[in-house]
């Protein structure tokens, strides 16, 4: 679907109107030539979104062509799940849309679980290596913590403004690296230069981490 402004830009464009003037949205049903204009414009989309091979849409070409006015009002979308892509034409002055909606039974066809894959066993594979390396290139915040000491309620309610607390002994060797409040490493605490570290030991297990908790010592 083109809306008027996109309509009008497009005839601008391809007939050598100056980019820097305004243009005035089509309202009224469109003449041949507009009609032509549009329909080619719907042609290079379909093609464009189609692709080639075994990951095209198999959509029908040439498109049909474009209609407006009555004719497009009886044209009713279907209400269901769809996609909707919305794409900008546009001069320094002006700015129209062109919406594409593909129905979700048309994804499921083609992309989907239920797809034909022609014996292709790399597929599901690839879609899957693909989404997991866009997940591994989220970023996340790191925290690295030192145990302190352990200690009772009653020791935690006498602290008192300036007092100063002791590490154990081994607090430097259990440095704990986290990120979302998941403990992923248990770290050494140090320095290297004027930068506070910390080196991975090795994974933290979550099952040690637990059981270690029950049996104090």
């Amino acid at each position: 679907v083109m809306d008027a402004p996109a309509i009008a830009v497009m005839v601008q464009a391809l007939f050598g109107g100056d980019p820097d003037q305004p243009v005035a949205p089509i309202e009224r049903d469109l003449s041949q030539i507009e009609t032509d204009v549009a329909t080619t414009v719907f042609q290079e989309v379909a093609m464009a979104l189609n692709g080639s091979g075994r990951r095209s849409l198999e959509l029908r070409q040439p498109v049909p062509r474009a209609m407006s006015g009555n004719e497009a009002k009886r044209r009713v979308l279907r209400d269901g799940a769809a996609v909707r892509i919305i794409y900008g034409i546009s001069t320094p002055t002006d700015t129209g849309t062109v919406t594409v909606m593909i129905p979700q039974r048309i994804l499921l066809a083609t992309r989907g679980a239920t797809a034909d894959h022609g014996g292709d066993q790399t597929t599901e594979f690839d879609w899957r290596a693909r989404f997991s390396e866009e997940v591994m290139r989220s970023a996340v915040r790191l925290e690295a913590t030192m145990p302190l000491a352990r200690l009772s309620l009653g020791d935690l309610a006498a602290f008192q403004p300036g007092q100063v607390i002791e590490f154990e002994e081994d607090a430097q060797l259990q440095a704990k690296l986290s990120a979302r409040d998941n403990t992923l490493f248990v770290c050494e605490f140090g320095k290297l230069g004027q930068n506070y570290t910390v080196r991975i030991r090795h994974p933290h297990d979550g099952g040690q981490d637990f059981i270690d908790g029950l049996v104090p010592g």
